[in-house]
Parts: structure tokens; sequence; C-alpha cells
């Protein structure tokens, strides 16, 4: 069963361990700047989002590669880059949907998340939760329940408003 990456945006904090996790793991020191999971704030609704790339079914990166660097890891899933092969055009930073590949300006290739080989070191040291690697169907069960709570929120406050005005007499 494949396994994705799924970010629970109201449990993020914006700790940023997770970046200095990653890039500790891959690279061996702690620089956000070489990390595959980047966490951007948002100011004005107050919230923090780690960006992370979702391992596409039909990967856009690995089409516009023109040097066949980016691969799908037969073992994991993961749609990952050999850097011995890259050369860092970023061709593949252009067609990601999610921004979720940047450069290592250092070594002039480009990174993104690999799963960690199947065992995401994010996911362990997040503190909130807010980083779930599970089964694709599980994750699907989440989204939906998360997405039915957003929709039925509003509706659940207008009738209480309702119920109030009409208590109040208004």
């Amino acid at each position: 069963m494949k396994k994705v990456l799924m970010v629970d945006v109201e449990k993020c904090t914006g700790c940023r361990i997770c970046e200095l996790v990653c890039s500790l793991s891959h690279e061996g020191e702690c620089n956000p700047l070489k990390s595959r999971i980047r966490v951007f704030k948002i100011e004005e609704e107050g919230i923090d989002m780690p960006c992370v790339c979702q391992h596409c079914e039909v990967p856009l990166c690995r089409d516009v590669c023109p040097v066949d660097a980016i691969v799908r890891d037969s073992d994991t899933g993961a749609i990952v880059i050999k850097e011995d092969l890259c050369v860092g055009c970023r061709a593949c930073t252009l067609v990601c949907p999610y921004g979720a590949i940047t450069m290592d300006t250092s070594r002039r290739v480009m990174l993104k998340c690999d799963l960690c080989g199947g065992d995401p070191k994010c996911v362990k040291f997040c503190l909130t939760k807010a980083l779930i690697f599970e089964r694709a169907e599980v994750i699907d069960t989440l989204r939906q329940s998360s997405a039915m709570q957003n929709f039925v929120k509003p509706l659940l406050k207008s009738r209480e408003i309702a119920y109030q005005e009409k208590k109040e007499g208004k």
C-alpha cells in the first residue's frame, strides 16, 4: 500500500523543527535552505503552512526533466531526484504545482522530498502531529472528514445565531 505525506495546517505551529530535522538528516547540517520541506508563514491568515512534495501520480517534474534525473522509487512510490544526474536547470520548479522543489545553490542540484526512504524524519519529530505519513486511503478519509467539518461549522454557527435570535424574539 502506498503511503503519502499529509499536512494538517491547523496543527502546525510554525516551529520549523521539520526543516531542521530534514536538512540535518540529508545534509548533515541544520540549514533550512537545504531542507526538502519548507514552512511558509501566511501573515494575513495567521497560519504556518509546511510545503512538501506530494509525489504526484503523474509527476510533471519528471516529465520535464531533460536528463531523466527524476524517477519514481519502486519501493516507496516517492518521486526522487538522482542528484548525480541533475544539472540544476530548474525546469522541474517551473511545473511543480506545489512549489516543493528548490535548489541547493552550493551543489547546484535540485532538492525535493524523498520520503526518507519510506520513513520520513519530519513526521517523527513533529511535536504537534501536523505531519502525517499514512496509507493513501486513510489520508483520503482524513481529508474528507476535515472538508466536511469545515463545511458544517458555518452551518451550525448560523443555526445557533438563528436560534438565539428566535429565542430573544428578534
